[in-house]
């Protein structure tokens, strides 16, 4: 009869507890309910900020490090600095190469202006012979019509016969020298013309001298341009991540040296599944909450989708045309932008850290 009653005592207990558990098991399935009718969430996220990775554009060994591991930098303020005598070099090369073409359009300048004035000496000389040959020409008319009077004279014996040759000396010596002067003037033409060929050839020099100088400038700037990238500097304002190059370390021109990270601009990078985006849009309010800072609540906004799922940017994206197929819920990377910019905890905040998500979809 004692263990009846003691029973009988226990069962109401047994009976309340099992009653809280009931109504405390529905009451968490209803919240939760009532919250996913209006939420949506996610523990697939981490903190996203831009990277600048500091890569040399010249090769070399490294003269001095200037920066030291997590330390903050400015934009433009000097990282490494690279051996630039072999570009000094370069440098001095190229500028004397460029002082020889400057000589050489110098020299085809004066070629040209001398040739120009052989030209109009030449031009006097065809001048000065057309004088004489006109000259040539009235004493050649004179001397044949001596001729011809004396040629008359002599029929008749009223001359002498010395008196005749002498005309006719003083025809052919006329004639003579009329020849001879046409000649010259021929030779003076064709002087003219080599003369103007000349010229028009040290003229086309003095374009080729100054393409060349042209040339030799350019290649002036890029030994200068090259010798400036020896002194490599911070692309953007943040924190530098581990520095692993020493000073007497050979760099090439692309390689990868270290980061700088700009940590005062962060966002969040939320994985959601395909099936959570039906109600999600732009512009909805979201709570955000870091495992570093437990009990902090980060306000923040949906600002974009991406234009695929993560696995289609992986390495080696999935092929469901091959072998046998098994559905996967994909997953969309959303950007999440904070809005809270009096918030002094989102500047500490890092790349990579772990965060989840809460997405208003009212």
């Amino acid at each position: 009869m004692e263990t009846t009653e003691t029973k009988r005592k226990r069962n109401p207990v047994f009976i309340v507890i099992l009653a809280v558990l009931i109504i405390g098991g529905a009451w968490f399935g209803i919240s939760k309910y009532e919250h996913s009718l209006h939420h949506e969430d996610t523990d697939d996220a981490q903190i996203g900020a831009d990277i600048s990775p500091v890569i040399p554009r010249v090769a070399g060994y490294v003269k001095d490090v200037r920066v030291n591991d997590n330390q903050h930098v400015k934009k433009g303020d000097t990282l490494l600095i690279l051996d630039n005598r072999d570009y000094e070099i370069k440098v001095e090369q190229a500028e004397a190469a460029l002082e020889i073409a400057q000589t050489n359009l110098n020299t085809a300048k004066a070629t040209t202006t001398a040739a120009r004035a052989n030209i109009s000496t030449s031009q006097a000389s065809v001048g000065t012979v057309d004088a004489q040959i006109e000259a040539a020409k009235v004493n050649l008319w004179r001397a044949s019509q001596d001729y011809d009077r004396y040629a008359n004279l002599i029929k008749d014996h009223s001359i002498t016969q010395q008196q005749y040759e002498q005309a006719l000396a003083a025809k052919q010596t006329a004639e003579k020298q009329l020849s001879i002067l046409q000649e010259q003037k021929k030779q003076a033409q064709q002087q003219t013309n080599a003369v103007s060929v000349q010229s028009n050839a040290t003229a086309s020099q003095i374009n080729v001298a100054s393409a060349t100088i042209h040339q030799r400038q350019v290649d002036v700037d890029a030994a200068k341009l090259n010798l400036s990238y020896t002194v490599i500097t911070a692309p953007e304002d943040g924190l530098v991540s581990k520095v692993n190059v020493q000073p007497g370390q050979f760099v090439q021109a692309g390689q990868p040296l270290f980061s700088v990270v700009h940590s005062d601009n962060v966002w969040v990078i939320a994985n959601f599944k395909e099936t959570q985006l039906d109600k999600m849009k732009e512009g909805q309010k979201v709570i955000i909450k870091a495992d570093a800072y437990h009990g902090h609540k980060f306000e923040a906004m949906l600002s974009s989708f991406s234009p695929a799922t993560g696995s289609t940017f992986a390495l080696l994206p999935p092929d469901n045309a091959s072998g046998n197929f098994v559905k996967v819920v994909q997953r969309l990377p959303v950007r999440i932008d904070f809005t809270n910019k009096s918030d002094t905890l989102v500047k500490k905040l890092r790349p990579g850290m772990n965060v989840t998500v809460d997405v208003h979809l009212d």
